[in-house]
């Protein structure tokens, strides 16, 4: 492994560069195979006439409750968003729970309770799990694991790695950038944040599945969390022979998280999502799935925020409010730690 440091950084958790390249070098150049090669959110698995779409996350977020969500809620929108957002149907859940001794029973009861809700809400059952408990100060108060399986139709399958995108085709997002993360931050008793900002946390699957069903050339979606917008689309471009144009002025920021970015530093376009999907659209239905997914409620401020261009092969920049040119990279270092 071409590693810089001696130990594990927060940062190696960000879903940006430091992320990219702990999987990278590590993960898949030992568990190699050509499914893992693919790094998608779900692995797409073939079996005999039929697909599947197999997933698994783990929520380490602090606190375990904030404004929008909390914990279970989270867990349980992010596995059913990464099957969705891969073209499947998704079907099952399992989910681990590892509990620091001391967790009152009420809270813990207060995120099952959560779970079950949003999963009846998403259409999904949780049919297998796990619980382990461990001494104080071995975790803190509770992470949970979640694995998930969907069903996936043939034509489908390239969506998870976007082999279909090509010159012209649109880049549509469903609404506002940065709340779950700025809404967990201010949510943090240390910080002593008063700030109106709700996380965007939910379950996508109706959402798409109402795009999709307009029979619109869908050839790339990817649930924009750890990283947010600026580290999906980098990574969609990397090594591409296309080019990828945002539009700043498309880009929609509520007041609350624009307030609370600038007093801390933070740039909204990195900030994790945990309800927002970014789609790459063919151009010629662009403009129908933006109107069917403003009827979803979920998606009544999608909006299209760029496109596929022939230009800057392999890279991608925004054009600013104030008609310059930058740069989108990937996320470098540690942003915000414990969001998800």
């Amino acid at each position: 492994m071409k590693n810089k440091f001696d130990t594990i950084l927060l940062g190696h958790g960000s879903g940006g560069q430091l992320s990219h390249d702990l999987i990278t070098d590590l993960f898949t150049k030992h568990f190699d195979n050509d499914i893992l090669r693919q790094q998608s959110d779900s692995a797409i698995l073939e079996t005999g006439k039929n697909h599947l779409a197999y997933t698994t996350d783990s929520f380490v977020v602090d606190p375990l409750f904030f404004p929008g969500g909390d914990i279970g809620k989270l867990a349980i929108a992010g596995t059913v968003n990464d099957l969705a957002v891969s073209g499947a149907c998704p079907l099952y859940l399992s989910v681990g729970f590892i509990i620091e001794e001391g967790l009152s029973f009420s809270d813990l009861e207060r995120v099952v309770l959560s779970m079950a809700e949003e999963a009846r809400k998403a259409g999904v059952r949780i049919v297998t799990g796990d619980t382990k408990v461990v001494d104080r100060g071995k975790c803190d108060k509770l992470f949970i694991n979640t694995s998930g399986i969907g069903i996936l139709d043939k034509q489908h399958v390239p969506i998870s790695s976007g082999s279909n995108i090509k010159i012209g085709d649109k880049i549509i997002i469903n609404g506002s950038i940065g709340d779950h993360g700025m809404a967990v931050m201010a949510a943090r008793n240390e910080l002593n944040i008063s700030a109106d900002i709700t996380s965007d946390c939910a379950c996508l699957n109706g959402l798409i599945k109402s795009a999709m069903e307009t029979g619109a050339q869908i050839s790339f979606m990817r649930d924009a969390t750890r990283g947010g917008l600026g580290t999906v689309i980098s990574e969609l471009v990397k090594s591409k022979n296309y080019g990828i144009r945002l539009m700043e002025d498309r880009l929609k920021v509520n007041d609350g998280v624009k307030g609370m970015c600038e007093l801390l530093g933070f740039d909204p376009i990195y900030v994790a999502n945990e309800g927002k999907v970014v789609m790459v659209v063919a151009e010629e239905d662009a403009d129908r799935v933006v109107a069917v997914l403003k009827q979803h409620p979920s998606g009544t401020q999608t909006s299209i925020i760029g496109e596929i261009t022939n230009d800057h092969q392999g890279s991608a920049w925004l054009e600013t409010l104030v008609g310059g040119k930058r740069i989108i990279e990937m996320l470098s270092g540690q942003q915000l730690p414990r969001i998800c």
